[in-house]
């Protein structure tokens, strides 16, 4: 096992790169990436880092130079042949030969485009234009970029014996994590860390710290190298992502209502079982379901993003039985600001009730709250999304307020095209 703090004390970028492939991202990116490129490769997306903890100075605290340096070496990598194999030839969700060959031929040959890159004040403004198959895949690296050059600027001023002191604090934080856990009878749980990790190694060793401490309670990773490099599932369905680029090429309010649907039929085309899983929250949870065509409640299961967790599932439950689909047959994953405590809550309302899932992802790979100074490892709330597509805004929602985002006048059109009415704002952590 790697001594995390001494590679910490002697790391250099060009040794230790924060992004060391393409695959060094979750799962879904990859699924939706496919789907992209099959339904809609023409589509020009911007996507845009938003930093929602505004109190973190970034451009403060990262050097601008080191950042150029680790977004370049990004640009520069692309498929090894071993993962080009590994992507072919694996099984995912049950199923051989998940990425098509059109696709493969695509992605084996992708280098990722330019960004831009300004400081404005004390924040970072980074974009990225182009192709959608081609920007979205920066979300990810972009995101574990500037958490870990975060990371690396806290720690930098540390001695070795500090740093050791630091990771045993944290290794031992995860363990007590992992044995509250352990008792909970039939608990499938997966890492969903990757955006916002501490670093690449500290997720590594959290993912094998799940394997020998959960067993088979532990369902994989959504982190597509980890998982190669591990042995275990890769991990993830589809994210907010598709729905808001949809939209926004909507013509009209009748053709918006749809559009969340349609992501969904074409998504249907495509995958079944496990992976038939649905994200009602971009546009309301509530107004999503009502609204739902009915091959929908046929679904293997939803996940749960945002809003009260619990509310979520309940609204779910409720659905499904309105629709005459058993609920104790359908799978719910909870995957919004999750940790110990929460989960062994949810777990303990719902379980019997549904199939109940966790993707346990910030407070998993980056919790060192209060093991240094000022609390400056804190995780903090960064994203990277599309901002707008073949040059029209998009828009986001949420079923927490204070996740929303959007030109002011696009999200009034949006709440009354999908019947959105008032909502409860909840502290967003990560």
């Amino acid at each position: 096992m790697i001594d995390i703090a001494t590679r910490v004390w002697n790391h250099k970028w060009k040794i230790d790169p924060i992004v060391r492939s393409l695959i060094d991202t979750d799962f879904y990116k990859l699924l939706m990436c496919q789907s992209v490129f099959r339904n809609r490769p023409d589509t020009q997306v911007t996507f845009s880092l938003i930093n929602r903890s505004a109190h973190i100075p970034l451009a403060d605290l990262i050097d601008e130079g080191e950042l150029r340096e680790q977004l370049d070496h990004v640009r520069s990598l692309s498929l090894t042949r071993g993962e080009s194999t590994w992507l072919r030839g694996n099984t995912f969700y049950g199923k051989r030969q998940m990425f098509r060959s059109d696709f493969m031929e695509w992605f084996e040959t992708l280098r990722l485009p330019p960004y831009d890159l300004t400081r404005h004040g004390d924040q970072y403004e980074l974009t990225f234009e182009g192709a959608w198959p081609e920007v979205m895949l920066w979300e990810i690296p972009a995101l574990a970029i500037l958490m870990e050059l975060r990371s690396r600027a806290v720690l930098r001023d540390m001695g070795r014996f500090e740093l050791q002191v630091l990771y045993a604090r944290a290794m031992t934080r995860v363990w007590e994590k992992v044995e509250r856990l352990r008792p909970l009878d039939g608990l499938r749980l997966a890492d969903f860390g990757t955006r916002r990790r501490h670093s690449f190694l500290w997720q590594d060793w959290c993912v094998q710290a799940l394997q020998e401490g959960l067993g088979d309670a532990f369902a994989g990773t959504s982190n597509c190298l980890i998982a190669k490099n591990r042995d275990v599932e890769a991990i993830g369905t589809n994210a907010h992502e598709l729905p808001m680029v949809y939209s926004a090429l909507a013509d009209g309010d009748d053709a918006l209502a749809r559009a969340p649907y349609d992501v969904l039929a074409d998504w249907h085309e495509e995958h079944d079982g496990n992976l038939r899983v649905i994200l009602p929250d971009t546009y309301g949870t509530p107004g999503f379901l009502e609204n739902a065509p009915d091959w929908l409640a046929g679904w293997t299961g939803i996940r749960i993003d945002s809003g009260d967790p619990a509310t979520g599932a309940e609204t779910a439950i409720r659905w499904w039985k309105s629709r005459g689909e058993d609920p104790t047959t359908k799978l719910v994953i909870f995957s919004d600001g999750l940790d110990v405590e929460k989960i062994e809550h949810l777990h303990a309302r719902f379980a019997g009730r549904v199939r109940v899932s966790f993707g346990w992802g910030t407070l998993l790979t980056n919790d060192f709250r209060g093991l240094v100074e000022d609390d400056a490892l804190a995780p903090f709330s960064l994203v990277c999304k599309a901002v707008s597509a073949d040059g029209r805004p998009t828009v986001k929602l949420s079923d927490n307020p204070r996740k929303a985002m959007g030109p002011e006048a696009e999200v009034a059109r949006y709440k009354r095209v999908f019947g959105v009415g008032e909502q409860v704002g909840m502290e967003v952590v990560v």
